[in-house]
């Protein structure tokens, strides 16, 4: 985690287009020559990705997860959440399983996703993520050990005007000590789809909910429980860097920390009791950390 700048490998994906017009061919080409490296025929590990109103930020995710480096196969599936700009046109140029789903959400765009997955495991990915690139080798690694049907990880938020990197840091540091108290008894809370792996099976057993609502990987995390235990990966190399889209809902950065601090504060002590109140998962998800 950088405490003045950005991560210098992401300028490397942070593509200036706009438009889906806008990107060359040879960026295409230059990145489906790396997918051709790390995808197979028999993939360990499938990292499912949804994707809304996306058509250049997708491109920047797919580039960074083409730079993976794993000691095994994977696949990518991209599901088109039935989005109105060119998020389709970037989806087929690119050398990936694509689908798409006309109903609206998260939920159904990931439960089509699952029920298509070839791999033993599942990652969830964000399309306006970067990804480093151990990111998949780290959270399977956790997921592959004995009794563990579900992992999360960190993320971290890309400096903007206004939202100074030190600033975020800070954020971040609150962010990921609240993280620890969750994992006590409410780990389903810290699992955001951005960075969150399951195991396939049991996935489709639990299934994701199927109504366009803000918490359905943390609604998912919390039907796994009762199957084994959820880990938090904590290394920092397997940090992900996304937007401060979410921070920017609330006005400035210190609108942001106040209302997460008051969020936090209120409900502090509920993270002791394993009792789960009806709706949390979903209202904690309305206002993303």
């Amino acid at each position: 985690m950088s405490l003045f700048s950005n991560p210098e490998w992401i300028n490397n994906f942070d593509f200036k287009y706009e438009k889906f017009e806008e990107i060359p061919q040879e960026v295409f080409d230059a990145i489906n020559h790396d997918l051709d490296q790390i995808t197979g025929p028999d993939p360990l590990v499938t990292v499912l990705i949804s994707a809304w109103n996306e058509e250049v930020n997708i491109l920047r995710c797919i580039a960074s997860l083409s730079k993976t480096q794993a000691s095994f196969p994977i696949e990518i599936i991209v599901v088109n959440n039935n989005s109105k700009d060119r998020t389709q046109d970037t989806i087929d140029k690119l050398n990936l399983k694509g689908l798409f789903e006309k109903k609206q959400g998260c939920g159904p765009a990931r439960q089509f996703g699952q029920e298509n997955a070839r791999g033993k495991y599942v990652l969830l990915a964000d399309a306006d993520c970067f990804y480093p690139p151990c990111w998949v080798e780290e959270m399977t690694k956790v997921l592959k050990k004995p009794n563990v049907v579900c992992v999360y990880g960190r993320y971290s938020f890309i400096s903007e005007p206004g939202f100074p990197r030190w600033q975020l840091f800070l954020l971040e540091k609150m962010k990921d000590i609240i993280s620890e108290f969750r994992q006590l008894n409410r780990p389903y809370f810290n699992a955001y789809g951005l960075s969150m792996g399951y195991v396939l099976e049991l996935g489709l057993k639990v299934g994701f909910i199927e109504t366009n609502f803000w918490g359905d990987d943390g609604q998912l995390c919390l039907g796994l429980m009762k199957y084994g235990k959820v880990k938090q990966v904590r290394s920092n190399k397997a940090r992900v860097w996304t937007g401060p889209r979410t921070l920017q809902r609330d006005g400035d950065l210190s609108k942001a920390f106040v209302v997460r601090i008051k969020r936090e504060l209120k409900r502090f002590f509920r993270n002791f009791d394993s009792k789960l109140p009806e709706g949390s998962v979903h209202e904690s998800k309305k206002t993303s950390s």
